[in-house]
């Protein structure tokens, strides 16, 4: 009998615990809804101006790490970085993308990228902006052509009303910009 309530004793326990733990797993580990990513380039004022006057990035207070850090944790053979950190919107919490150009005996290696299923690892960039012809419009007046045949409206099965432009950074860095139908598909539909 006294084996039968140590037996209860335990179920009724773990049975206890069971809401602690699912409680537990349902709690995100994340402190952000964003990343932040980091992008090195080969001309800093390049890229600063592709991401600021073409796609519409604001920059924000940048940093510089240097010293043993950025050797002791991988990010450099121990040259200093320069990071200029661009972001989308003013909140707290908004995506950062920080760009930056490694002065390095080794420079960053310049890969052409045809498609983004070329190359392993991360291979563009999405970002959601509410008028894709003022990106189009910014991006021809620098000299930046809409990659492709794009923009184009998005496959069926997906909102018929939205289409992508696929752009090209200054390093062939693929940036997808998805929003409203431009001008140029308005009626193609």
């Amino acid at each position: 009998m006294s084996s039968i309530l140590i037996r209860t004793g335990y179920l009724l326990l773990f049975i206890s615990c069971i809401p602690v733990y699912a409680e537990e797993q349902n709690k995100s580990n994340f402190a952000k809804q964003t990343i932040d990513m980091g992008i090195v380039v080969t001309d800093i004022e390049k890229s600063l101006k592709f991401y600021k006057e073409i796609i519409g990035f604001s920059e924000v207070e940048g940093f510089k790490v240097a010293g043993k850090f950025p050797k002791s944790v991988g990010l450099t053979d121990g040259t200093p970085l320069t990071i200029h950190v661009l972001t989308l919107g003013t909140e707290e919490h908004a995506t950062k993308l920080k760009l930056m150009q490694v002065d390095s005996q080794k420079p960053a290696r310049l890969i052409k990228q045809p498609h983004i299923h070329t190359i392993a690892g991360l291979s563009y960039v999405t970002i959601f902006v509410n008028d894709v012809d003022v990106v189009m419009n910014r991006a021809k007046k620098l000299g930046y052509k809409p990659y492709a045949k794009s923009p184009q409206i998005l496959p069926e099965g997906l909102p018929q009303d939205v289409c992508l432009l696929m752009l090209k950074d200054p390093d062939g860095n693929f940036v997808e910009i998805v929003g409203p139908l431009a001008t140029t598909l308005k009626g193609k539909k």
